[in-house]
């Protein structure tokens, strides 16, 4: 098994008095003091990151042997997986502790994106399509053809969509790392206005996750190690699905990527969906957390908005989805995204989340989702009992 054993997370939002390097930095010191380790006691880093013209510095693997003085000359690896490069890194580290290659890990997630203009940013991000069929195609326009679609098909759901938007919103607040700590209400995402104007329509401003800077670090060890640690979240399940590229050859409304992923870590778990407390889940756009409730099996296809009663998603329901405000509001600095996903679902089930704290959470479900349902991640965390 694999364990989580401590974790950096520095705050989300525009940072323009901190470079890629002092990101990796401030996280991936936080981690190893978190942990009670120092750098020598690592045997290799692994960093997500998006980069696909996003900053200068391309290479930022090695920017991290300056965490600590004890990393230097030990291995650095980035990985890359579009918006689940976060997650890419985790599931490496964690297959080197798993392969005998490594006994502890550093995992770090970082991006620096808010430094360039929005066109900039949609154009770089856009590298994560399809090149073939869909260049110039932005990835507000591809989920826009998600809503597309699943209106014509269910009919119009813009209020379940500003409903996911105003529930991220208000469960941010309880986040002092979330990068817009600010309620929305229900009535102001759901209408169009000059401060909430269609993106691609039928997505808003308010349907649309954040551009950003952040980054989160994880320090991952195996069995041998724990007795070495003070605290523990053992990664129960995991599964990685990656489907084709071009949307052309899915069907988007099925999430099919996504649902295998999911399903995979609850087999592999020995769990089903019932039994999860708490989740973080990839809603890059409202549509997309729309589509993983039922991929996650909460709903059948279409019924993904019957979850938005109060008794489920919601912050004090059954299965609380976001409680750190998601993408949404939370931020998405794209390669530390998967990272912070798994820092907060760890949190959550050691009861260590503060005011974002679920009572009782004992079993989280990590989804962090590359492209439009292309790279798909699934992790399922627990606590170590004694």
């Amino acid at each position: 098994m694999v364990y989580i054993a401590g974790w950096g997370h520095t705050k989300f939002g525009k940072l323009t008095d901190q470079s890629l390097e002092d990101l990796i930095t401030a996280a991936g010191q936080e981690a190893l003091q978190d942990a009670g380790i120092s750098g020598a006691d690592v045997d290799g880093v692994w960093i997500g990151h998006f980069n696909a013209g996003l900053v200068d510095d391309g290479f930022p693997s090695s920017l991290a042997i300056n965490i600590d003085p004890g990393l230097r000359y030990k291995p650095a690896t980035r990985l890359e997986n579009a918006c689940a490069s976060g997650s890419a890194a985790v599931f490496a580290a964690r297959q080197a502790i798993l392969s005998g290659e490594a006994k502890v890990a550093l995992v770090i997630g970082v991006e620096k994106m808010t430094h360039l203009s929005i066109p900039e940013v949609t154009a770089a991000l856009g590298r994560a399509a399809y090149q073939k069929e869909e260049a110039g195609l932005s990835f507000p326009g591809a989920f826009a053809k998600f809503a597309q679609a699943y209106f014509e098909k269910y009919g119009d759901h813009s209020a379940a969509l500003a409903k996911i938007a105003a529930k991220n919103h208000g469960n941010s607040v309880n986040n002092p790392l979330a990068q817009l700590q600010k309620p929305l209400d229900e009535a102001f995402c759901a209408a169009v206005s000059e401060r909430n104007p269609i993106i691609a329509a039928p997505l808003k401003k308010t349907d649309c996750s954040l551009v950003s800077d952040g980054a989160a670090a994880l320090v991952l060890v195996g069995d041998d190690m724990l007795g070495d640690v003070s605290k523990a979240v053992r990664m129960r399940a995991v599964a990685q699905v990656n489907d084709v590229m071009a949307a052309s050859q899915r069907d988007v409304l099925a999430f099919e990527g996504p649902r295998r992923a999911i399903h995979t870590a609850y087999d592999r778990a020995g769990i089903t969906v019932n039994d999860l407390d708490v989740a973080e889940v990839h809603d890059c756009f409202t549509i997309a957390e729309l589509l993983i409730y039922e991929a996650m099996g909460l709903a059948a296809h279409g019924h993904g908005a019957d979850m938005l009663g109060g008794d489920v998603v919601h912050a004090g329901g059954r299965l609380p989805i976001n409680l750190s405000g998601g993408l949404k509001a939370k931020g998405h600095p794209v390669g530390a995204t998967g990272v912070s996903m798994h820092t907060l679902i760890a949190r959550q089930v050691l009861g260590q989340a503060d005011a974002m704290q679920h009572p009782g959470a004992e079993l989280g479900l990590v989804f962090n989702m590359g492209g439009s349902g292309v790279a798909n991640y699934a992790s399922i965390l627990e606590p170590v009992k004694a």
